[in-house]
């Protein structure tokens, strides 16, 4: 076989297989993905932009469903994005990190509060000690903060979210930061605020 034929003779990853396979596997909330070692089967052409849209082949991925399918399936391994399943797993382009915290619930006060966020694919997530709230600067000098969803996959929390936690906010020793399932989040150098 020469070595054009052999190029037309590669399976490339399809994202109807990858749907199939990830339908026969869903149920409620994400897939074990954590138990699945699959081979690697090339990087598929789907991307999360910053905003927290799904993309593929250059379009947004616009039914809901379809989002949170692939969001169930979803793996990180070090730096990289992965959509497995028990038979595939195909690389995937993120450009922040995969979901965005678009909302929160508050529930008790002082060191009793919960603060349960709410993502774009709908998973909830109690901020606490497996949960962590953590903060960067980004490029453009902006606070960015982040909640950690599951296993070393996050959410970036929306602008309008950020600020009501600023509002909630607390000074404990040297730091401002929220205090959520009986963790405190530092933000912020307290003498930033003065």
């Amino acid at each position: 076989m020469t070595k054009d034929e052999n190029a037309q003779n590669i399976v490339r990853p399809d994202a109807s297989a990858l749907i199939a396979a990830a339908g026969a596997v869903a149920g409620r909330g994400p897939a074990p993905v954590h138990l699945w070692d699959p081979p690697f089967c090339g990087d598929l052409d789907m991307r999360i932009a910053r905003d927290g849209t799904w993309f593929y082949q250059g379009s947004p991925i616009a039914r809901p469903a379809m989002v949170r399918l692939f969001a169930s399936v979803l793996k990180r391994e070090g730096d990289a994005y992965f959509l497995v399943t028990p038979a595939e797993k195909v690389g995937i382009t993120v450009e922040d990190v995969p979901f965005l915290a678009v909302d929160f619930a508050v529930a008790g006060d002082g060191a009793d509060r919960v603060l349960t966020f709410v993502t774009n694919t709908g998973e909830e997530v109690a901020a606490g000690p497996g949960h962590a709230i953590r903060m960067e600067t980004g490029a453009d000098a902006d606070p960015a903060p982040y909640l950690h969803v599951r296993a070393g996959l996050e959410a970036r929390i929306d602008r309008k979210s950020f600020y009501r936690l600023v509002d909630l906010g607390e000074i404990e020793g040297a730091w401002f930061g929220i205090r959520s399932g009986g963790a405190f989040f530092a933000l912020a150098p307290a003498e930033a605020l003065s």
